[in-house]
């Protein structure tokens, strides 16, 4: 009888065992059902389109940047260095949000995309690239101004219409250190002459100040 309740004590416990492993292997092993849902759902086609608009708006700000190493002053070379810096990254941020969402990138150039909020047109980019000193320094501050102001236009879409947690904080971030950089960019150019900033600038009327 001992050795019968041994047998039996030894085959309980070896049951038991095998069903406690079972039960942590269901809860361990894998995705959930409602993660892999969450997943599935995690972005939208707001995502997708701000991400692959805003990509190559952040390369014509990186190019406007580039502009300003040989041209600009001493102030306006510090901002464009700030702007080239945080932008740079932001763009491989958004390349990798498109890549996991198993989307095509909107890495492309910018003569693409003329017609975006705030983008500037061939001409105005020419003219950039025509001005020296400190008609480059008023140039290049208004026409960031308003490359800013269609980036964070783009960006409050992302924030109304967006589903992906990540590409939304990346739009706050834009909003946040974008509007911070345009009352930067007034107060430089003087504020005061911020009403005349939006018509002159578009207007091509800077290249001969």
């Amino acid at each position: 009888m001992t050795e019968n309740k041994r047998t039996l004590a030894s085959a309980a416990a070896a049951v038991a065992a095998a069903l406690l492993l079972a039960s942590c292997g269901g809860t361990g092993d894998g995705p959930s059902p409602e993660a892999a849902d969450r997943s599935a759902a995690a972005f939208n086609g707001a995502d997708v389109e701000f991400a692959r608009m805003m990509i190559p708006h952040h390369r014509q700000a990186v190019e406007m940047s580039e502009l300003a190493r040989t041209r600009a002053g001493e102030d306006v070379r510090a901002l464009a260095e700030e702007i080239e810096a945080a932008q740079g990254p932001e763009i491989d941020r958004m390349n990798g949000l498109l890549e996991s969402w198993g989307e095509d990138t909107g890495d492309t150039g910018a003569g693409d995309h003329a017609g975006m909020d705030g983008m500037l047109s061939q001409e105005q980019m020419a003219e950039l690239e025509r001005a020296e000193g400190g008609a480059f320094d008023t140039l290049f501050l208004e026409l960031m101004v308003l490359h800013h102001e269609g980036a964070v236009a783009m960006a409050e879409t992302e924030l109304e219409e967006g589903a992906d947690p990540e590409a939304r904080e990346l739009a706050q971030e834009i909003v946040d250190a974008q509007r911070s950089e345009i009352e930067l960019m007034d107060t430089m150019l003087g504020g005061a002459g911020g009403g005349d900033r939006d018509e002159s600038a578009g207007s091509g009327e800077h290249s001969g100040h």
